[in-house]
């Protein structure tokens, strides 16, 4: 868990209070100006109450302008990054037809796929000309095609489980499939920290939802045990099921999940695992194969295995790995299943080749490449950060680091001004973060160059300095350790 400098968690309390103080004394004064308007409602009740709204519209829309930027290329390692403008302090953005050309760290392009590929663009082409962008249908009517078959047997190869079901969205794998695999009766236990849509799957269900400190086992082997000693609220009766929710990679601390203890738990209290490797599958592992590999743990302890493809293949959707009656009830039962339209035939054409290169089955090394590429990157970032002094959260092989910003100011000073040089940066604040942490979140390609990374931290150190988002004290270069030692001698 993160710890707040003392003095820091002030500074930032007394900036957001200050910003809630002046809010209020505003939306005051609007509420007695709108008291004389004519009211249009006849009887309606607001829509937007003025508590529901008040973040977006007195925090929110100041800093508008450094969240959903639109892009006008491929997320390549540059893009191109359209400038916009606004005549009513940030409430309205307008498109201009400038563009400027930036350095792109706030992709999920993991392996560099979303770009022109040599080899998975033409057969995702030639795929779009004989299938069509979409199948107009769901996967029980008329939407399934033999790409999503093929789609199903790869990546239930890639992530060694004997089955796979594959769907058009990432998010919805999870809060479409946790309502199927657990209803009232049952338990979920979940990382503290775990994605939105895990937290509204698990919602939907109607089980009962317990949650264990971040990351810890310990703490879950406490949940656990109280859990099971207590049964089902009321009734006191033993749980129908206990599902155990983690991620491979957390997507806003850059955090591996602590997996083989967690497994060695879960194995201990008789619980399913659910792993949700979104961001880890493709991306760290030897040969990309996620976490599991990267920890040394068998597949066959995690019972259902989700991932997307939006990161490591440059496509869309998700999927669900494990047993064959797994897979064949949720085929029966999931609703993005039956209802939802099924995945495109290009992006699942793109998700195929993506996993053939990196297999080495295109006859070529790249994939192994930009494996060993994107954990060198992610490394050496990391260590440079660090280095320079700031506070980056996360752990080695992750290909995602946040930097730590905490104060509301420093938001959209930290993004603006890496955008001016050149830089485009994702910066994260609440509800995504809690209030105080919010960070600047780095993704590191395999597409990036070392030059790039270069250029990278010069910009983040120079706004570093300006913004003051250097927490901890910056370990001396060699040149001046060297200097130093001659001045000894």
């Amino acid at each position: 868990m993160i710890t707040i400098p003392y003095l820091t968690a002030l500074t930032t309390y007394f900036s957001y209070g200050l910003l809630f103080a002046f809010g209020q004394f505003r939306d005051f004064f609007r509420k007695i100006i709108d008291w004389w308007k004519a009211s249009n409602l006849h009887g309606y009740a607001p829509i937007c109450l003025g508590l529901e709204d008040f973040y977006i519209r007195r925090l929110y829309l100041r800093i508008q302008d450094c969240f959903g930027r639109p892009i006008a290329s491929a997320p390549d390692a540059w893009f191109d990054v359209v400038e916009r403008i606004s005549n009513d302090y940030n409430k309205t953005l307008k498109r201009t037809t400038k563009i400027c050309r930036c350095l792109n760290l706030g992709s999920y392009n993991y392996l560099g796929f979303a770009a022109a590929d040599e080899y998975c663009t033409p057969r995702a082409i030639e795929s779009l000309k004989k299938f069509s962008p979409s199948t107009c249908s769901a996967r029980v009517d008329g939407g399934t095609t033999t790409l999503h078959t093929e789609l199903e047997e790869y990546v239930a190869n890639f992530v060694g489980k004997p089955a796979a079901i594959v769907f058009g969205m990432g998010y919805v794998t999870n809060s479409a499939i946790l309502p199927v695999l657990i209803g009232k009766g049952g338990l979920i236990i979940s990382d503290s920290l775990n994605h939105n849509s895990i937290v509204n799957g698990a919602r939907g269900s109607g089980a009962t939802v317990r949650v264990f400190l971040h990351n810890t086992p310990s703490h879950l082997e406490k949940v656990l045990r109280e859990q099971i000693a207590e049964g089902q609220p009321r009734t006191h009766r033993p749980w129908k099921k206990i599902i155990v929710v983690v991620e491979g990679i957390y997507s806003m601390e850059g955090e591996l999940c602590k997996l083989p203890e967690i497994v060695a738990i879960c194995k201990k209290y008789k619980a399913y695992v659910y792993l949700d490797e979104a961001h880890s599958i493709g991306a760290v592992g030897k040969t990309g194969r996620g976490v599991c590999e990267l920890l040394g743990v068998d597949t066959a302890d995690v019972d259902i295995m989700m991932g997307t493809f939006t990161k490591s293949f440059g496509s869309c959707g998700g999927y669900i790995a494990g047993s064959k009656e797994l897979i064949q009830y949720l085929k029966y039962t999931c609703p993005a299943h039956l209802y939802a339209t099924s995945i495109s035939p290009p992006s699942a054409q793109q998700i195929i080749s993506a996993i053939k290169v990196i297999l080495g089955e295109d006859g070529s090394s790249r994939g192994a490449q930009k494996l060993a590429r994107i954990r060198e990157n992610s490394n050496f970032f990391r260590s440079e950060l660090q280095k320079m002094g700031f506070e980056v959260l996360g752990d080695n092989d992750s290909p995602v680091m946040p930097i730590m910003l905490y104060n509301p100011a420093k938001i959209p000073a930290f993004s603006r001004e890496c955008l001016k040089q050149n830089v485009a940066v994702v910066t994260v604040a609440f509800p995504a973060t809690p209030l105080l942490l919010a960070r600047a979140r780095i993704c590191i390609s395999a597409a990036h160059t070392r030059e790039d990374l270069l250029k990278a931290l010069e910009v983040i150190s120079r706004v570093g300095d300006l913004v003051g988002i250097k927490y901890f004290p910056a370990e001396p270069k060699k040149q001046q350790l060297e200097e130093g030692r001659v001045k000894l001698e």
